[in-house]
């Protein structure tokens, strides 16, 4: 079991590292640089024309290692298909913003739309396809189970959903999104590999394939993931939470990208009721920080630690 996984974060991990060297410089010449905000802080401005899309490079490399072992490890299939599913819905935002440069991509409906037909296939395949209960697991209280019955699928909807575009709001600086998520992957994988779950391979793979995507996108990054990639690693997460029947931990060790989600709903709600006044100086919260004075490599290491520290009791809770 534990040869499996090293050999899947191995293989993962190379072929990202090994693709970026290449991905790169052919986003570069396509031209699908980054637009940033004329509204957002001064110092992004740099980062005008920094090629995007790079989730690429993940949607890549995890699909190919999971298909090395979804013959013996078909559980892996259901998280494959809601990661490649929202990261193709992210790719369409990405190339109508970066190459039709059409700035605001695809509208709200279009986005939703995408996700609501890739999460309701995702449904689908586990309640037909799988063994796997709609129950979720109560974090500090062992073999106890919520279930909410027929509200169970309404519910997941809610928390892929929620947690895809967390994940979303989260990728706002250099290495935060997959810096936050690589400690998410290492969690499921422990888990994965202490439950025999059959899932590892895949929670390896993604593991594998942040550690050489973080090589070009660490401060100052080469390539930016896009929605591709933020997209992508939401729907992993949640499709995870789910196979091992552990949703509720979710608020647990994705507590940042909640608070990311919250920082925006608290804004734009304060700012309508007040008539223009504003909690934060800007949301999502790391742009807050960022503005507070903190550096992108500050914000991005305080975010993640609290994120290891926020697994580390997860792992507690089991």
């Amino acid at each position: 079991m534990g040869k499996i996984s090293v050999t899947a974060v191995m293989v993962s991990f190379f072929i990202s590292a090994m693709a970026g060297p290449v991905l790169i410089p052919f986003l570069r010449w396509v031209k699908c640089g980054q637009m940033v905000r004329s509204d957002g802080p001064a110092a992004h401005l740099k980062k005008m024309g920094t090629p995007t899309m790079g989730g690429l490079l993940i949607l890549f490399s995890v699909t190919a290692t999971s298909l090395l072992f979804m013959r013996d490890y078909p559980k892996t299939a259901p998280i494959l298909l809601l990661t490649v599913g929202y990261g193709l819905v992210g790719l369409m935002d990405d190339y109508i913003k970066v190459v039709c440069r059409r700035s605001l991509g695809l509208t709200p409906l279009q986005k939703l739309s995408g996700q609501l037909l890739v999460t309701g296939i995702f449904v689908w395949y586990l309640t037909r396809y799988t063994d796997v209960s709609l129950a979720m697991r109560i974090p500090f209280f062992p073999d106890r189970y919520l279930d909410f019955g027929v509200w169970n699928v309404p519910i997941l909807f809610f928390v892929t959903l929620g947690t895809a575009n967390g994940t979303n709001f989260t990728d706002g600086l250099d290495g935060l999104a997959g810096s936050v998520t690589l400690m998410v992957a290492v969690f499921f994988s422990v888990v994965a590999i202490g439950c025999s779950s059959g899932i590892e391979p895949m929670t390896c793979a993604v593991a594998g394939a942040l550690m050489g995507f973080l090589l070009f996108n660490v401060h100052p990054a080469d390539v930016f993931m896009g929605d591709t990639g933020s997209l992508a690693l939401g729907g992993f997460v949640a499709a995870c939470g789910y196979m091992l029947q552990m949703p509720l931990y979710i608020a647990i060790i994705g507590i940042v990208y909640l608070l990311e989600v919250l920082s925006v709903i608290l804004q734009v709600g304060y700012y309508k009721i007040s008539g223009g006044k504003r909690i934060f100086k800007m949301a999502p919260l790391h742009h807050h920080f960022e503005l507070c004075g903190w550096s992108e490599t500050k914000i991005t290491a305080l975010f993640t630690t609290i994120t290891a520290l926020m697994c580390l009791l997860a792992l507690k809770g089991l």
